[in-house]
């Protein structure tokens, strides 16, 4: 199985429904260190992807993922729409064509570079990176491994949900959460969070 553009357009799909369902739980974890508005955000900035993709007749998965990017960075508030949408464009900028899951490995690796970049945060700093980083780091081990698209994308998923996981005994150092200094320990983050579900649908869409 290749990464083609019906597979970008369900896993864009597949990324709303999950934020429509989880945006609740997404809230309340911002609201614990954040400004809580994580949720509300993405549900919306992924409601307006999916209307952007209305109409849309792309010529490559590319062409898919980098139109959710532009989407996102301009309809979604605080961090996390230009986090995930420069993501978004720079995965989309790697993935022109139908690709084979080692190439899906360096464009997910893409888009952590491009949320390295605007965000400056790195592994430990309690953000979308914790999630993220292990996520790629699977991904690769199991394509150079010879997996297929499915298990390394489900390899990748269980990876960001452990990720996620282990950012709750963290002191954030980036973000509104790094104001709460020690208080900000003892709350899994927001953004790893949802960058776990977008890993986890991923693996979803594959499977289907």
């Amino acid at each position: 199985m290749d990464f083609d553009t019906p597979l970008a357009e369900a896993w864009i799909r597949a990324i709303a429904a999950a934020v429509e369902k989880e945006h609740a739980r997404l809230t309340e974890l911002d609201s614990a260190i954040g400004d809580g508005d994580h949720g509300s955000n993405l549900r919306r900035g992924f409601a307006a992807a999916l209307a952007a993709l209305d109409g849309l007749h792309p010529d490559g998965p590319g062409a898919v993922l980098t139109r959710t990017g532009t989407t996102l960075i301009s309809k979604v508030g605080g961090a996390s729409g230009p986090l995930y949408g420069k993501a978004f464009r720079a995965i989309g900028a790697a993935l022109p064509g139908p690709t084979a899951p080692a190439a899906v490995a360096e464009a997910l690796s893409a888009g952590l570079d491009a949320v390295r970049l605007l965000g400056k945060a790195e592994p430990g700093d309690k953000t979308i990176v914790d999630a993220w980083t292990p996520a790629v780091a699977a991904f690769r081990a199991a394509a150079a491994g010879g997996a297929d698209l499915p298990a390394a994308a489900a390899t990748a998923a269980d990876a960001a949900e452990q990720g996620a996981r282990d950012t709750i005994p963290l002191q954030a150092r980036k973000g509104r959460a790094s104001y709460l200094g020690e208080r900000s320990t003892g709350h899994q983050d927001p953004g790893a969070t949802s960058t776990a579900l977008l890993f986890r649908t991923l693996a979803d869409v594959t499977t289907t």
